[in-house]
């Protein structure tokens, strides 16, 4: 059964198992892979990999319109993971 907020391309997984990205994640050809410790702005893939908060949760989150650590590029959602840390800091529970 798939999860009604599973990006296609990736897989329904457990708690307990790793992420499967979709193809067109990896790195373009020309391209050099930056170090997620050196982005200031992420995935929602990258963001969970970071946070070890699942991709539903983020996308709830920054869904809301008060959201201030979300940067749309287009249709792109990227996360400001400075901003993003300190919401995660100053929450209590999410």
């Amino acid at each position: 059964m798939m999860a009604s907020c599973v990006t296609p391309g990736t897989s329904y997984m457990s708690k307990y198992e790793t992420a499967v990205l979709p193809e067109h994640s990896a790195p373009k050809k020309g391209r050099a892979e930056v170090p997620i410790s050196e982005k200031c702005l992420l995935t929602l893939e990258e963001a969970a990999a970071y946070t070890g908060i699942g991709i539903c949760k983020l996308r709830e989150i920054s869904n809301d319109e008060r959201c201030d650590f979300v940067l749309w590029n287009g249709t792109k959602r990227m996360l400001k993971k400075d901003k993003l840390k300190a919401y995660l800091e100053a929450a209590y529970s999410i």
